[in-house]
C-alpha cells in the first residue's frame, strides 16, 4: 500500500507542477504583476511576513518563508508601494505598470534606527498584513534582550507568551495550550528536530546568534504542518550577511558563543558555535560540595552556506550538531554518566518556476542520540537510543489571483526508532521499530472581498508501521470589521503517530515511541475563536479563546513491570483529553517604551482507563492563571531597561496523605510486612502560586575604539521569592515530615558581547 500511496502523491504533485506551468500564461494576461524578494539592506538576509501594498487600490500581500512575494492583476498605470515591516523603515517605490508587465523589484529594507525624542506613528494601516489566528512571530531581539536565567535562549522567550507554560525555572519544555511537550513538533530549517534542549533541559539548543527568525503556531495551524495534535515551531537559521564579513563574540556566566557571517562570489555563509563555560565554577564547588559533576559540558555547533546562481534559483545547506556530556558520581558506590544530543543537515533548493508559480524542494536528515550509563556497587546498566529520520519534501505556490494563493506539497520518509538496554553486561531489551512515512497537504487563501479571508486545507498523513492513513482538514476565516479590526475562526483536526516518554530532571533520558500493532495514532480537534485590534501608535490588542480534544492518547504504561515477551499494545496505557483556555495580549510594538502584558485562563484534563478510578485528572502542568509583564525603556541612546513580572497559579500534585504498615499474617511468627503510602486524589491538590521579578540593563559601547560593545547586567528573581519546585516527604520520621525544595533564588548574571 506504501508504495502506490507514494507513487499516488508523487504524480499527482508532478501532475500539479506542470498544470500550474502549462496553464500559467493563459490566466489573466491582460494584468501586470509584480513580484520580488524583501530584505534587510544591512545584512541582505530575507524577511518573513513583510508587508507589500499598492497604496489606493487595496491591493496588498505578504512575503512566504523565503521572503519572496507576488502580486497579479494589477491594472496598468503608475502607483506607489509601500513595502514595510515591523522594526524597519517603511520604504516607498513608484512603479509605472503597462499592459501585462510583469515587474521583478527586489527591496531591501533599512533597520529602524531608535528615535528617543520623538515617536514616529503612522495611521494609515490598509492592506497591512497582521499575524493570523494562533500564530505568533518571536523576535530574535526579544530573545536576546529579555532577562535570562545565565544565558538568552529562545524556548525561555517563548514561555513568556500567553497560552504556553513552563514546568519549572530548570526546564524549557513548551507546554502550549495545555499539551505535552511532545504534543509540538519543533522544526529547523524544516527539519525535524526531536529532543532540543541542553543541560538536562534548562535550556534549549536554539543559539540565539544563529537564529534568523521563530515562527509559532500555538494552535489551528495550517495544513502544510502536521505529526503533532497542538503546535508547532519554526525556526529559521542565518542566511549570513550578504554584504560584508560580520560576527559576534559572547562572554557569559553559562556559556560562551562566537559567530561569523560573510558573502563570498556567488552567495553567503554563517558560522555559530557555543560551549559551556562551567568547569572552573564546578571546580570550585567540588571543593566544598558534595555530588557535583566531575565533568560537565555541552556544545553547538550552527552552520549554513548559500548559493545564488540567478534571480530564479537559490539554493542552500545548513547543518546543526550538538551534544551533553556529564559524569556525575554519588558517593562510593553510584556512578552515572550520560551523553546525548542531535544532529540535523538540511539542503534546500528554491526556484522561481514564474511570476506565480514559486516552490521549496527540502532533503533532511536528523538524529537524536543518549547514552545513560549507571554503575551502582559494580554492577551497570546502560542504554542506547537513537531516532533516525531522512525525508524529502517538495513544497508549491501558486498565485492564481489576488483572491487566491494555492499551496500544496508532498513530504516523504522514513524514520526508525532504536532502544537497546543492557544490565550488568547482558541485553534484557532490544527494539528497532521503522517507519516509512508520506504526507501530502493542499491549500487556498481566499479573499473573496477585501473584507474576508478564508483559508481552507486538506492534509493525509500515511505510517506504515501500523498501515494508517488519516485524513485532517482544516479551516480559517477572518473578518475585518475595519481596516484595523477583525475577527477570526478556526477549526482543525491534528493526528500523531508518536508520543515521549520523558523525565522532566532529566530530558536526556528521553525516549520515543511510534503508533504499531494493536496501537492507533492519536488525533485530536481544536476550535479557535479571536478578535484582534491595532490601535493608534501601534498598540495591538489579541483575545483568543480555543477548545482542544485529545483522543486515542498512547503512553508506556506505569504499572506495566517486565516489559520483556509483551505484546507491543500491552506496554502502553490509552486515555483521552482536553484543554480550553482564554488568552489576552495587549502589546505596544515601538516607542521608548515597548513591550506587552499577557494573561492566560487555562484548564488541561487527562483520563486514562484504569487509572485514577477512570475519573478525569489535571496533569502536573495544568495551572488555571498566568499572568507575565513584558517591558523594555530606552534610558538612553547607550542605555537600555528590561523587566519581565511573572505570576502563575501554583502546580498541581499528588498529597500523599499517610503510611500504612500491616502483617501480611498476623497469626505467623515470620514478621512479613507490608508497607504502603496513602495518597489523595490525582493531582488534586496545589503548590503555593509562583510569581517572579527579573531586571535587566544593557549598554551599548565600543571596545577600545576597535568594534561594538554591549555590556549585559541581569538579576533574575529581584526579591528572591523561593518558589516551590515540589515536596519531598520523610515518612520514616514520626510524625511525618515535609521539606520544600525550592526552584532559583536572586541570581545575577553578566554577558560581554562584541560584534565586529
Amino acid at each position: 500500500m506504501h508504495s502506490n500511496l507514494s507513487a499516488t502523491c508523487l504524480n499527482s504533485f508532478a501532475g500539479l507542477t506542470l498544470l500550474f506551468i502549462l496553464n500559467i500564461q493563459e490566466v489573466m494576461a491582460q494584468q501586470a504583476s509584480l513580484n520580488g524578494y524583501i530584505s534587510d539592506a544591512a545584512t541582505g538576509e530575507t524577511l518573513m511576513a513583510a508587508n507589500i501594498l499598492i497604496t489606493g487600490t487595496g491591493l496588498g500581500t505578504t512575503t512566504n518563508t523565503s521572503g519572496y512575494y507576488s502580486l497579479r492583476n494589477i491594472p496598468p498605470g503608475t502607483y506607489a508601494i509601500r513595502f514595510s515591516y515591523l522594526g524597519y523603515e517603511n520604504h516607498m517605490e513608484e512603479v509605472e505598470f503597462g499592459t501585462g508587465e510583469q515587474v521583478r523589484l527586489d527591496i531591501a529594507l533599512l533597520p529602524a534606527g531608535l528615535v528617543l525624542d520623538e515617536i514616529v506613528v503612522e495611521s494609515e494601516r490598509e492592506g497591512e498584513e497582521r499575524q493570523s489566528i494562533g500564530r505568533s512571530r518571536v523576535s530574535t531581539e526579544l530573545i536576546t534582550e529579555v532577562p535570562s536565567v545565565l544565558q538568552a535562549d529562545v524556548f525561555r522567550s517563548i514561555q513568556l507568551l500567553p497560552g504556553i507554560k513552563a514546568a519549572s525555572d530548570f526546564s524549557s519544555g513548551l507546554y502550549i495550550r495545555g499539551g505535552s511537550p511532545d504534543q509540538t513538533l519543533i522544526l529547523l530549517d524544516r527539519t525535524t528536530v526531536y529532543n532540543p534542549t541542553h543541560f538536562f533541559g534548562f535550556f534549549s539548543t536554539f543559539n540565539p546568534d544563529a537564529i534568523k527568525d521563530v515562527q509559532l503556531f500555538k494552535g489551528g495551524y495550517p495544513a502544510e504542518y502536521g505529526g503533532r495534535l497542538g503546535s508547532v515551531v519554526d525556526i529559521y537559521n542565518k542566511d549570513g550577511n550578504r554584504n560584508e564579513t560580520a560576527g559576534t563574540v559572547s562572554l557569559g556566566m553559562l556559556s560562551s558563543r562566537a559567530m561569523i557571517e560573510g558573502p563570498y562570489s556567488k552567495g553567503s555563509y554563517m558560522l555559530a558555535a557555543r560551549r559551556s563555560t562551567l568547569e572552573p565554577v564546578l571546580a570550585v564547588l567540588r571543593n566544598t560540595y558534595d555530588n557535583i559533576p566531575s565533568s560537565f559540558y555541552f556544545y553547538d555547533i550552527n552552520a549554513k552556506v548559500n548559493l545564488d546562481p540567478n534571480d530564479d534559483n537559490r539554493v542552500s545547506l545548513s547543518a546543526y550538531t550538538g551534544q551533553d556530556d556529564v559524569h556525575l558520581p554519588f558517593d562510593d558506590d553510584l556512578d552515572i554518566s550520560l551523553t546525548y544530543g542531535n544532529r540535523t543537515v538540511s539542503g534546500n533548493w528554491t526556484h522561481i518556476f514564474s511570476n506565480y508559480v514559486f516552490s521549496n524542494f527540502t532533503f533532511t536528515g536528523s538524529q537524536y542520540f543518549n547514552y545513560p550509563h549507571f554503575e551502582f556497587g559494580g554492577t551497570a546498566f546502560e542504554r542506547r537510543n537513537f531516532v533516525y529520520d531522512f525525508s524529502a519534501r517538495g513544497d508549491l505556490e501558486w498565485i492564481p489571483g489576488n483572491a487566491h494563493q494555492v499551496q500544496g506539497g508532498v513530504w516523504l520518509g522514513n524514520l526508525t526508532l532504536r532502544l537497546n538496554d543492557r544490565f550488568d553486561g547482558n541485553d534484557n531489551f532490544r527494539s528497532r521499530i521503522q517507519s516509512r512515512y508520506a504526507t501530502f497537504y493542499m491549500q487556498d487563501s481566499w479573499r473573496p472581498s477585501p473584507l474576508w479571508i478564508i483559508h481552507l486545507g486538506l492534509r493525509g498523513s500515511y505510517f506504515s508501521n501500523n498501515n494508517d492513513f488519516r485524513l485532517a482538514p482544516r479551516l480559517s476565516i477572518e473578518r475585518y470589521l475595519t481596516t484595523t479590526m477583525r475577527l477570526q475562526a478556526a477549526y482543525g483536526r491534528y493526528n500523531q503517530f508518536l508520543t515521549l516518554i520523558t523525565n522532566e530532571a532529566f530530558s536526556g533520558f528521553d525516549v520515543w515511541l511510534m503508533a504499531g500493532q494493536g496501537v492507533a495514532p492519536a488525533y485530536g480537534d481544536q476550535f479557535v475563536l479571536g478578535f484582534k485590534h491595532t490601535f493608534f501608535e501601534n498598540y495591538n490588542l489579541e483575545i483568543e479563546a480555543y477548545y482542544r480534544t485529545m483522543r486515542d492518547l498512547f503512553e508506556l504504561d506505569p504499572f506495566a513491570g517486565d516489559v520483556a515477551g509483551r505484546d507491543y499494545e500491552d506496554l502502553f496505557r490509552f486515555g483521552q483529553g482536553y484543554a480550553s483556555g482564554l488568552e489576552i495580549l495587549f502589546q505596544k510594538e515601538s516607542g521608548r517604551l515597548s513591550g506587552y502584558a499577557s494573561y492566560t485562563f487555562g484548564v488541561t484534563r487527562r483520563q486514562f482507563n484504569g487509572f485514577n478510578n477512570n475519573d478525569y485528572y489535571p496533569p502536573k502542568y495544568d495551572r488555571t492563571n498566568d499572568v507575565n509583564l513584558v517591558a523594555s525603556y530606552a534610558l538612553s541612546r547607550r542605555w537600555n531597561a528590561t523587566a519581565i513580572m511573572s505570576y502563575a497559579t501554583g502546580q498541581a500534585y499528588t498529597e500523599p496523605l499517610g503510611r500504612t504498615v500491616m502483617q501480611d499474617d498476623p497469626f505467623s511468627s515470620q514478621a512479613n510486612f507490608t508497607d504502603a503510602i496513602v495518597v489523595g486524589r490525582m493531582n488534586a491538590s496545589r503548590l503555593p502560586a509562583y510569581h517572579r521579578l527579573d531586571l535587566g540593563f544593557t549598554r551599548q559601547g565600543n571596545f577600545f575604539g576597535w568594534t561594538e560593545s554591549e555590556l549585559q547586567l541581569q538579576v533574575i528573581n529581584v526579591y528572591s521569592r523561593r518558589n516551590i519546585w515540589f515536596y519531598n516527604y520523610r515518612f520514616e520520621d514520626n510524625p511525618i515530615t515535609r521539606d520544600e525544595v525550592a526552584l532559583l533564588p536572586i541570581l545575577p548574571t553578566v554577558t560581554y558581547t562584541l560584534t565586529f
